[in-house]
């Protein structure tokens, strides 16, 4: 079976996570700028630690990255190499609007931001461009208190109205926000949330998912309006929940679970609340100030297409005595039937084909695999080289189940981005020993090492694997 032939292969990064200079051009300080490596990451991105700035003692690995922001050119003729058709970035905010609430923006960071889209065209590559990846000013948290503030969806509008008119005939394909129901799980990352002690946190999140959500319609309402031919999507971090057993009280369960991350996109997709949703705001007393604008903007203003992070599948179980393991900030009941990853990750290509259908079934819009892979400590043997066929293989099977989604189901899907295509810092733990790469980066956990770029094993296979447009994965 083939893949059509306009169909989009490449890899996906963060500037977050890869591109450095955070005191450079003209950059604002950002959330994820004071994220530290190490055993307080989580209470700061659980909005429970204030860490507004840098302090003594800790290592912040999102200063540096992979220093992207100066090797741009050499990763993206490495990315060209392989044969890329689409290369996944973010936008950093403070690059473009330092404090974020400026009446102009930043000159040096769109120029930055312009020369890395030309550099990809250079060689036929088509950006793919997150407008915010878990990204915001600090001042907008210190003065308004992070996306629980509404008048953040007029900064927005102003940030998106800037990119869609200065890149316009440069980028195409727009995401609006990062992994949307990641607001449950790390919402000073996903939000700039803090909160305050006897707080409600539940109703703060979901009031700035709302927030969020309506800031979504207004960029997918702009881009339209500003070049027809934009394509804008939503993005989640998906996965389908399993019940555990056929016990009902599971099956109940894990759907409940689903509705919790997939209300997001239902909201982006279809223009409106489901009313599993309302229900829920109803029982828990939970107001999000949803306005008679912002229903009218929701419902006008769907996004094109839907896109979507996958690394594994999770499980539920209401029963005790279960063990439980981890998955991309989802702890859950460790599947018995699946193998896992050296950070409990559980392994389930057939999971991304199950994911697959379920989002098509549901929506009837293209789909966009925008993350995919496995994150492992890579070994550098004595000649330099790095033998990753652990890697080789989950990208193999999971390419396999992608193939059968389309080609056997007719799931309608425009492209895959496998995650880090260049190795770069972990969201969830700050390393960098988590690696994901086609291309090794020479640095360590603690901010050492040379930057130097080289290719591991997988960089060849995957060259292979683009030339081929899918059909030779040995």
């Amino acid at each position: 079976m083939a893949f059509s032939k306009d169909f989009l292969w490449g890899g996906a990064t963060a500037a977050n996570q890869c591109e450095g200079g955070y005191n450079e051009g003209g950059r604002g300080l950002a959330n994820v700028d004071v994220v530290p490596h190490g055993k307080d990451r989580f209470p700061v991105c659980l909005g429970m630690k204030e860490m507004l700035d840098f302090e003594e003692g800790y290592y912040y690995p999102a200063q540096v990255g992979i220093d992207f922001y100066h090797h741009y050119q050499e990763d993206i003729k490495l990315f060209a190499e392989m044969g890329f058709k689409t290369f996944r970035l973010s936008i950093g905010w403070t690059r473009i609007f330092p404090n974020g609430d400026e009446n102009e923006p930043n000159e040096e960071g769109l120029k930055f931001y312009e020369n890395v889209f030309n550099e990809c065209h250079k060689y036929g590559i088509e950006p793919l461009v997150t407008i915010t990846h878990f990204d915001m000013p600090i001042h907008l948290i210190k003065k308004y208190g992070g996306w629980k503030n509404r008048e953040l969806i007029e900064m927005y509008k102003k940030l998106v109205t800037v990119l869609f008119t200065r890149y316009k005939g440069l980028v195409k394909y727009w995401l609006t926000f990062n992994e949307i129901n990641m607001i449950l799980h790390m919402p000073f990352m996903g939000a700039g949330l803090m909160f305050k002690e006897g707080e409600d946190q539940k109703e703060a999140k979901y009031i700035a998912a709302h927030n969020e959500l309506v800031a979504s319609a207004w960029a997918t309402k702009i881009a339209h309006e500003i070049d027809s031919n934009n394509m804008v999507g939503c993005m989640l971090a998906g996965g389908e929940y399993y019940a555990y057993s056929c016990h009902p009280a599971d099956v109940w369960a894990s759907i409940n679970k689903n509705r919790e991350n997939i209300m997001f996109i239902d909201v982006q997709a279809r223009g409106y609340y489901p009313n599993y949703a309302l229900k829920m705001f109803e029982r828990e007393g939970i107001n999000i100030g949803i306005t008679t604008e912002d229903k009218e903007i929701l419902k006008n203003n769907p996004v094109d297409f839907i896109s979507f992070s996958y690394y594994s599948s999770r499980c539920i179980s209401t029963q005790g005595n279960v063990e439980k393991t981890s998955g991309n900030a989802f702890e859950g009941t460790k599947n018995p039937y699946l193998k896992t990853s050296e950070w409990g990750w559980a392994i389930d290509p057939l999971g991304l084909r199950i994911t697959l259908n379920t989002l098509y079934d549901r929506y009837q819009k293209p789909l966009f695999i925008v993350e995919n892979g496995l994150g492992a400590k890579d070994t550098i043997g004595a000649d330099g080289s790095v033998n990753d066929d652990y890697r080789i293989e989950y990208l193999r099977e999971h390419i396999i189940e992608m193939d059968k989604a389309i080609n056997e189901d007719g799931v309608e899907l425009l492209g895959y981005t496998p995650w880090g295509c260049i190795d770069l810092v972990s969201a969830s733990t700050g390393e960098m020993s988590k690696r994901y790469g086609f291309i090794y980066v020479d640095r360590d956990d603690q901010g050492n090492g040379s930057l130097k770029r080289s290719k591991k094993k997988s960089f060849a296979w995957y060259k292979k694997v683009i030339a081929s447009n899918g059909t030779d994965l040995d």
